[in-house]
């Protein structure tokens, strides 16, 4: 019998006050994935994270642009899309200071990437200046 791929999508204002519908979103596909409960958490705070991220520094807290996070599964892996218009950047440009140094700093921020790589199997930027951002997460169903 084929495989089948689930596709689900959730486009949502960018404002802080939607990350929980964001959340909840990501919890149920998460389910209907087959993932564990620690994978789905996993999953739940790396878009947490770069919805934050792009709600922040994509659109500046912009209420009048959306975040549209996409999500697909098969039996093999769960991917999912956050998707934005905002102002993009270069991830190669961001670097990846030391975990002590940014204690040692009590800076805030900085993290996000790092968390999202760490909680993700594959994490892949496609920028298009000016028209889209897409962040592909991935994340591997055992």
């Amino acid at each position: 019998m084929a495989d089948i791929e689930r596709r689900f999508t959730l486009q949502v204002p960018s404002s802080t006050e939607n990350l929980a519908m964001i959340r909840e979103f990501v919890v149920g596909v998460g389910g209907q994935a087959g993932l564990g409960e620690s994978e789905i958490g996993k999953l739940e705070l790396a878009v947490d994270e770069a919805c934050a991220n792009v709600i922040e520094h994509a659109y500046g807290h912009d209420v009048s642009k959306d975040v549209t996070v996409r999500a697909s599964f098969d039996s093999d892996a769960l991917h999912i899309a956050v998707i934005d218009e905002g102002q993009g950047f270069d991830p190669g440009g961001v670097t990846q200071s030391e975990l002590d140094e940014l204690v040692q700093q009590r800076k805030s921020g900085g993290l996000g990437m790092r968390l999202i790589r760490t909680l993700m199997d594959e994490v892949k930027y496609e920028i298009v200046p000016g028209q889209k951002n897409e962040l592909h997460m991935m994340k591997k169903i055992r």
